[in-house]
């Protein structure tokens, strides 16, 4: 029960992860506007207005911060449930390969080494298109260096990325000889569809931010609540004005902020998704299924660093 409590504490003052950076300075402002309507009630000028609370009811604003924040979370719920198919979709794709497709001739073991680290690369170059960077070392250690290459002109990494992998397992299914039969191809199709539509889904998230007009409207009405809010209780609190002030407007503003931080779940704010975790956790899986399977562990596997390895696949 203590070290629940201990917590308790530890995250109610903890400022990583919080909002606090973002919004002290409005609140600093806030609070000093409104010391300084205390002062001029103090030398008896008409600066207390009551009548100004019934502008804008608090249950208005409350609900418009209520359905922004919501709006929001709903985002990044649905990028992190997404995020979630991709993993396992990964991790399917993976076990597929390794259960389903036979070795016909020696080089391809290394092939299909090649083609799970591909699945691999997929999800980081997920993650590198959703925040708009360029193609970089992350992918090129999953992939020959002439695939890189290749994959540093294009516009659309992943896209790309799953092309190769279709191709190659039509390619297998073509070759005949009991390599790929036609309802392991449409199985794991299947899975690769499932992946892109994940990332479709992600690009409809990032690509569709909440309406201008909604953000601008529900900012002139905090900054309107705020700004009035001092007329309203300075007869009541006096030189308390300033403070009281101060912490409505924090939660206000912090709630705001949060509704702001998480709408796009794929960036690096602390409350974003953790989008490096999951890649690495994807890439270690996949590393593991190779190292604790001896049929693909093997000295073989280095072939698809080579140039020129990718022609083949």
């Amino acid at each position: 029960m203590k070290t629940k409590t201990k917590n308790w504490f530890k995250l109610a003052f903890q400022f990583r992860g919080s909002v606090i950076l973002a919004i002290y300075q409005r609140v600093i402002g806030f609070g000093l506007f409104s010391f300084f309507v205390s002062v001029l009630y103090y030398f008896n000028l008409p600066v207390s207005q009551p009548i100004l609370g019934s502008i804008i009811p608090s249950i208005v604003l409350g609900l418009l911060l209520v359905f922004r924040t919501n709006t929001a979370y709903e985002r990044f719920w649905e990028g992190r449930r997404l995020w979630g198919n991709l993993a396992n979709d990964a991790r399917n794709m993976v076990w597929q390969i390794g259960a389903i497709m036979n070795d016909i001739e020696p080089e391809d073991r290394a092939k299909r080494i090649a083609l799970i680290r591909l699945v691999a690369a997929f999800p980081v170059a997920c993650k590198l298109y959703l925040r708009s960077e360029a193609v970089n070392s992350e992918l090129e250690e999953l992939m020959s260096r002439s695939q890189y290459l290749q994959l540093k002109t294009i516009h659309n990494p992943p896209l790309q990325i799953v092309f190769w992998i279709a191709d190659y397992l039509q390619q297998q299914y073509q070759r005949g000889n009991g390599v790929l039969h036609y309802s392991h191809v449409v199985f794991l199709q299947t899975t690769v569809k499932s992946m892109m539509e994940s990332v479709g889904h992600c690009e409809r998230i990032l690509r569709t931010p909440l309406p201008l007009a909604y953000s601008i409207h529900l900012k002139q009405l905090l900054l309107i609540y705020c700004l009035l809010l001092p007329f309203q209780l300075v007869k009541d609190l006096g030189w308390g004005t300033g403070l009281f002030v101060s912490l409505i407007s924090f939660t206000l503003l912090g709630i705001e902020e949060i509704g702001l931080e998480i709408e796009n779940p794929f960036g690096y704010d602390t409350n974003d998704l953790p989008l490096d975790a999951i890649c690495n956790t994807i890439k270690y899986d996949i590393e593991e299924f190779l190292t604790c399977n001896p049929h693909l562990n093997s000295k073989l596997e280095k072939i698809y660093q080579e140039d020129g390895y990718d022609k083949q696949l």
